[in-house]
């Protein structure tokens, strides 16, 4: 993305590698690489034995002379040509500042993160020492795209708090409920990461144990696939839409918006601001928790200088900059790299791996093995019992990169971050390049200053927060305020527009914030609506909170339903038959951790996406249905559209097939199609229509319960085949062993 290479510099390199091969000083083994594992002989690692080793005495013993030595060191590699940064000299100001002119220490570290490592990724252990290290200083730790055990919002004896301060809500929608949510003082979402843009994760089967699957709503054993990005957000139009749904349910909270290093990220940041974001995170193409495709290590986004850069500029030119601050991550480590972030326009940063190896990483690189010999990438309990990290360690790393910072902030003349923020003119080019192939690099499109008025912010003077002023909940919240104080049931009669976004989202944050994870017990509020409600009907709803709507709904109905009920049926004397007309949109059920959903009607596209835990009976659906979905049963009293359960993984779906079509509309990759003859599952279905007309008067449902007997064979099972072999085994494990009886000893009798 930079320019320099001409044709001379492609013919020295093509003669070297032949030369390599085939010239007189040709050996006869082939170098070593170490592309992605440290060799000795290999390629230049920035993480090496000796940087891991100075970085860890330094931290395990307090000791600033020792940081100073490991700072040296990871500065020496980078002016080797390791990174973009290396390549840059900062200028000193020709009168320094006193050092204690410049801000404190303490307001540094409120500016720092670590990375998005989510519980499972990495072992309980770590990720709580990481998540107390950060409440300690007042900087932020980073949930991941998991859940979090709800253990961890309550305060330990010692005052310590091991509660993530930033939840991250990414496309696999882990664990991701309304208890969640207003745990946090900030909601990220993450729409790509930088060590692997445009493609999605994935937690192997094997490190997915009982408390991370339940964490997760999910099975133990069955691996975790967090799908690509794009099937989360399409557009500004849904980013925005998300960002209102998470600032419904969570109003103190602060969202931002995770994207990639990437060529055009500056004006994707510019429709994530104008899409209502508070803070856009550009994350560089290293780092990683070591489960990167090696494809995407080495050939996909670009360094987090070159993002920031574009994104501080982009910003500035269009007036946007001050309503929004820029954070940046991706192998940062010394109070060097925190300036040099700060010069080109980032005000927070973000160090994963550097947290890590405080804690005791080695950088052994097989953190998807689950054998991780320090207890950090692991769920194996012998291996956890290994780890030795201590908040004390993190606390004592991110006080050092502070206190460098000030002392080059001191230099550079400022007294504080904020007077350097996209003060490129503060960075020029190194003369002295080591590398001949680096000599020629174009840097200008990094140092390139801003068109923009001189009075035009540089940096965030206010963070900016969706408009919730105006939620139909704040009704909602004020006729049920005796029922949340412990009162009698709630019945609320409404009506709804289209205008009315995310109805039942603030209401289900504040249960969640006063009640938790249990909500409210069943029914306890019950509000009915007429009309036609717009997106995220439903979203988040707790448990005891039940959504009676007559009339029709947009797109993400039950939206990470958390426990409650979502009704949708026609308007009374409504003509028209009902299993013919779409009466909910695309999208419904995403993320869904439980509750219940009835709709007297069809749905749109990608039903029950990501649903873990939620029940629902719906009258058709588009294509995509059940799509990456790993808990709950979703029962289809109608035609499916194509490419049903793709990417399934757990659950059930039951699809009443009179066509005899189903199959080849379904996507059967991971799933296997059986009949309805388990007398459970019968029972189960049985029951869902049964509430499904109760709740909703459907004459579909009236139809199947009276000619229950002859519809049975026409209903089609679908049954993930890794959930299935879960099962399987869970239930072998617990049938009692067969034994051959003893046979009876002979008594002498008399007589």
């Amino acid at each position: 993305r930079l320019g320099g290479v001409g044709f001379a510099e492609l013919q020295r390199e093509a003669l070297e590698r032949h030369a390599r091969g085939y010239g007189p000083r040709a050996g006869p083994a082939l170098p070593i690489g170490g592309l992605y594992q440290w060799r000795r002989q290999g390629e230049q690692h920035r993480w090496n034995p000796q940087t891991v080793a100075l970085l860890q005495a330094a931290v395990q013993g307090a000791d600033w002379e020792a940081f100073r030595k490991f700072s040296a060191a990871a500065d020496d590699e980078i002016r080797g040509g390791a990174t973009l940064r290396g390549f840059l000299e900062l200028v000193p100001a020709k009168e320094p500042v006193p050092l204690d002119e410049v801000e404190p220490l303490e307001s540094i570290v409120k500016r720092f993160v670590t990375g998005a490592m989510s519980f499972g990724s990495i072992s309980a252990e770590a990720h709580e020492t990481l998540a107390i290290a950060m409440n300690r200083l007042g900087g932020r730790s980073n949930s991941g795209e998991g859940g979090e055990e709800s253990r961890r919002y309550e305060p330990d004896a010692n005052g310590d708090l091991r509660r993530s301060a930033i939840k991250q809500v990414a496309s696999a929608r882990f664990g991701v409920s309304a208890e969640y949510l207003v745990n946090a003082d900030e909601l990220q979402i993450k729409i790509a990461q930088g060590a692997k843009p445009g493609e999605g994760g994935q937690l192997p089967g094997h490190k997915v144990d009982e408390r991370i699957a339940r964490v997760r709503c999910s099975t133990p054993g069955v691996t975790l696939i967090s799908p690509p990005p794009h099937h989360d957000i399409y557009s500004i139009e849904d980013l925005s839409q998300l960002i209102y749904d998470l600032q419904a349910v969570n109003p103190r909270s602060r969202i931002s918006v995770k994207l990639v290093s990437e060529v055009g990220v500056g004006t994707v940041a510019a429709g994530v601001t104008k899409a209502g974001a508070g803070c856009v995170v550009i994350a560089g193409y290293e780092g990683g928790t070591g489960a990167s495709p090696v494809s995407s290590i080495q050939h996909a986004g670009l360094p987090w200088e070159l993002g920031v850069a574009e994104t501080h500029q982009t910003l500035v030119e269009n007036g946007m900059r001050g309503r929004v601050r820029v954070q940046t991550d991706g192998g940062m480590r010394t109070g060097r790299d925190v300036v040099v972030a700060a010069l080109l326009g980032a005000e927070e940063y973000g160090m994963a791996t550097a947290s890590l190896v405080a804690m005791g990483c080695v950088m052994l690189r097989k953190c998807h093995l689950n054998t991780c010999s320090v207890g950090i990438a692991t769920q194996d309990p012998e291996l956890r019992e290994r780890f030795a990290g201590t908040p004390e360690g993190v606390v004592h790393f991110f006080l050092f990169v502070a206190r460098e910072v000030r002392e080059i902030l001191a230099r550079l003349g400022a007294r504080s971050l904020d007077e350097i923020i996209g003060r490129r003119d503060l960075l020029h080019r190194r003369q002295e390049v080591g590398h001949w192939k680096a000599r020629r690099l174009d840097l200008s499109p990094m140092l390139v200053m801003p068109r923009a008025p001189a009075d035009a912010p540089r940096h965030c003077i206010e963070v900016q927060k969706k408009d919730v002023s105006d939620h139909l909940d704040r009704v909602l919240l004020q006729r049920a305020r005796a029922t949340l104080e412990g009162g009698a049931p709630s019945l609320i009669v409404v009506p709804v527009k289209n205008a009315h976004r995310a109805v039942g989202a603030m209401l289900s944050g504040e249960i969640a914030r006063l009640r938790g994870a249990g909500g409210l017990p069943d029914d306890s509020i019950r509000v009915r609506l007429q009309g036609s409600a717009g997106q995220s009907f439903g979203a988040f709803l707790a448990a005891g909170v039940t959504l009676e709507l007559e009339g029709d709904a947009n797109d993400y109905v039950g939206k990470g339903l958390s426990g409650g009920r979502v009704i949708v049926r026609p308007p009374g004397g409504a003509r028209f038959p009902p299993e013919e007309n779409v009466i909910i949109g695309n999208t419904v059920l995403y993320g869904a951790t439980g509750g219940e959903m009835y709709a007297s009607g069809l749905a749109g596209e990608r039903f029950a996406v990501r649903n873990s835990g939620a029940s629902a009976v719906v009258e058709g659906v588009g294509d995509h249905g059940c799509e990456y979905m790993t808990g709950g049963v979703v029962v289809v009293l109608g035609p499916t559209g194509r490419n049903f359960g793709a990417g399934m993984s757990g659950g059930m779906a039951f699809v009443l097939d009179r066509e005899r079509r189903f199959r080849d509309r379904c996507n059967t990759d991971m799933v296997e199609l059986e009949s309805l003859v388990d007398e459970s599952d019968i029972w189960l279905v049985y029951g869902l229509v049964e509430n499904h007309l109760r709740h909703t008067a459907s004459p579909v449902a009236r139809r199947v319960l009276d000619h229950w007997t002859h519809l049975v064979p026409q209903f089609v099972k679908v049954m993930p085949t890794d959930y299935k072999r879960v099962l399987q085994a869970r239930r072998a494990a617990q049938r009692p062993p067969t034994t051959v009886p003893a046979r009876p000893r002979l008594r002498a009798v008399e007589g």
